[in-house]
């Protein structure tokens, strides 16, 4: 196996959020980037190359949707799975919407964080 680790970038205004799952991920090895808009994203996510991204809806200044569709058009960018996460009742409807392969609710454990990630990697 090679050193490279596993890459991901969590997009997210919350600080609380972005710590706790900043922690988590690290401890399960991987390298973790965050962001608190999503200004300027596919150049953000062009540097980094990251294995998964997971995308708040309400992150500004664009939204999630909008940086989704964004990262989708782009065809350096398009094949990097989004996971979208919201606390939103219509979190699926918003994560078709946005484009993203998948979504993780709001408020969400640890196990499905990890579930969720697996899936799409």
């Amino acid at each position: 196996m090679n050193n490279d680790k596993r890459k991901i970038i969590i997009f997210d205004d919350d600080e609380d959020i972005l710590s706790i799952c900043n922690y988590i991920l690290e401890e399960q090895g991987w390298e973790v980037h965050t962001f608190t808009d999503c200004n300027g994203i596919t150049d953000r996510v062009a540097a980094i190359m990251p294995d998964v991204i997971l995308m708040d809806n309400w992150i500004p200044d664009a939204g999630g949707i909008i940086a989704t569709q964004t990262l989708k058009k782009v065809n350096d960018l398009k094949n990097i799975p989004v996971i979208y996460f919201s606390a939103n009742s219509d979190i699926q409807l918003l994560a078709n919407h946005a484009g993203a392969e998948t979504y993780l609710a709001k408020p969400f454990d640890l196990q499905e964080l990890e579930r969720v990630i697996n899936t799409v990697i």
